[in-house]
């Protein structure tokens, strides 16, 4: 039976999470520097196709980076019509910033507010509020819905009362997001006490990972599901004056959103920055991918033109060169050089050493056919280095067995190289993000990190998924 890690002191924990940011920021920051320097790479002038085709990606790593800087954590509300949003956001504020009514669809698109949740002014949340999921619909919705979400470092979904069939789809389509969450249970002055216990008891089986609900498991617990009377209804009220006269007014009770601010604090402060930081490196990997994936693209012919130079060198050179050994040497540098070459061509940062191990992992990734193929190479350069001596012996026929091998190795070295370089442009675009400060490699760290008492904890299985699906 595994037992659960106990959790570190609050001053290691906030030393993991500065070393995270930390990490975090410069990785970005390298990232911008490679990517707005990619299209003077190896070129006298700028390249102003490759520069307009990069534009929107970049302009992501910057706002990314800008948004690391400022520490701003961006917590998106979300619901279906009359959930109370709005309400819920201006009772955080402490204001009524946001306009709220009885009449559907007051908010018709996102709106976002600044908000200072402690007088230490340390923490700076950026509070956006939603149109309800149910009132746009089809793909606008879920386009929407899904670039609030890819932006939030973590969610509010609020609900009225007990979860409806559209909520729950709504709340799985969020879960993909892979964010925190919490459940906000707004309206509960309108509920006697029996029946606002019990709909809370029905909201907290959503995380119990029943059958039914088994989508939720993971994303929430008892801790992320709160109660709140973000508006209270106006009650009336007995007025008894000195004079014996007794009237009856209406007076609104102040919000009670206590517990969900006490909920939002300690999510930020168990781990708010690594939220901050992994929220970055995501968006961070997906526009350097994005941006080895058409500069690839449009350096295609370049690549190939390359890949063929190299292809026919490596053959020439392995059908003269008389001795065996130095044929695989020679063939395996030449291969070295090559992807080299390509991830210059580029403008994908590529040291010997990652060179090297990128060699390995596609000889060892071919299924065994570059391996055979450098053990037939060996195999023939010995044959070869024998009839050459049997040529300058005693043997005229050493001379026709030793140009029958040379060009059967040749074609072998050929085709080794062609098939190295082509699977180099798919490593060198899938492995864009890996390195010292790779974003993949950062979050991979991050993940390792992450304390057992955090909802980072729960969906770092999932995170890693998504990190290993972009590829190695």
């Amino acid at each position: 039976m595994s037992h659960p890690q106990p959790s570190p002191p609050r001053s290691t924990r906030n030393n993991y999470q500065e070393t995270h940011f930390n990490r975090t920021r410069a990785t970005l920051r390298q990232a911008l520097s490679w990517s707005t320097n990619l299209p003077h790479q190896q070129r006298p002038l700028p390249d102003v196709e490759l520069q307009a085709t990069l534009r929107n990606d970049i302009e992501v790593l910057k706002f990314t980076l800008d948004k690391l800087d400022q520490s701003v954590i961006r917590i998106a509300t979300f619901g279906l019509v009359s959930r109370g949003k709005s309400a819920v956001v201006n009772a955080l504020l402490g204001q009524k910033i946001l306009q709220t009514g009885p009449l559907h669809g007051v908010t018709q698109w996102p709106k976002s507010v600044r908000w200072t949740p402690s007088n230490d002014g340390k923490v700076q949340v950026e509070l956006i509020d939603t149109p309800g999921l149910d009132e746009i619909q089809g793909e606008t919705r879920a386009e929407m819905a899904r670039q609030v979400a890819a932006q939030a470092d973590l969610i509010l979904f609020v609900v009225a009362g007990d979860i409806t069939r559209t909520e729950y789809q709504a709340l799985c389509e969020l879960r993909q997001a892979q964010k925190p969450l919490i459940l906000v249970f707004n309206k509960i002055d309108l509920y006697p006490d029996q029946d606002r216990e019990a709909i809370y008891q029905q909201l907290q089986q959503l995380g119990t990972g029943s059958p039914r609900d088994r989508r939720l498991q993971k994303l929430l617990s008892a801790h992320e599901i709160v109660m709140v009377a973000a508006e209270p209804s106006p009650l009336q009220v007995r007025v008894e004056w000195p004079d014996g006269k007794v009237t009856y007014e209406w007076e609104t009770p102040p919000p009670q959103v206590d517990e969900l601010q006490q909920a939002i604090l300690t999510v930020l402060n168990r781990e708010g920055r690594s939220l901050l930081a992994l929220n970055a490196l995501f968006q961070a990997r997906q526009a350097q991918a994005s941006i080895a994936k058409k500069t690839l693209s449009l350096r295609q012919k370049e690549a190939e033109d390359l890949i063929w130079r190299f292809a026919k060198y490596k053959a020439l050179a392995v059908a003269l060169n008389p001795i065996g050994l130095l044929d695989v040497l020679g063939g395996t540098i030449a291969d070295l050089v090559l992807i080299r070459s390509l991830s210059r061509l580029y403008g994908l940062p590529m040291t010997g050493y990652e060179a090297g191990k990128l060699w390995r992992k596609i000889l060892l990734s071919s299924g065994g056919l570059l391996l055979g193929e450098l053990g037939s190479s060996l195999l023939l350069g010995l044959g070869k280095s024998a009839s050459a001596i049997a040529s300058t012996v005693d043997s005229p026929g050493g001379l026709t067995a030793y140009a029958g091998a040379a060009v059967t190795q040749a074609a072998i070295a050929g085709y080794g190289a062609y098939a190295i370089g082509q699977a180099a442009q798919l490593y060198l675009e899938q492995g864009c993000t890996w390195g010292p400060f790779g974003a993949s490699t950062v979050i991979q760290e991050i993940l390792e990190r992450v304390e057992p008492d955090t909802i980072l904890y729960r969906l770092r299985q999932e995170l890693g998924q998504q990190l290993s699906r972009g590829g190695d």
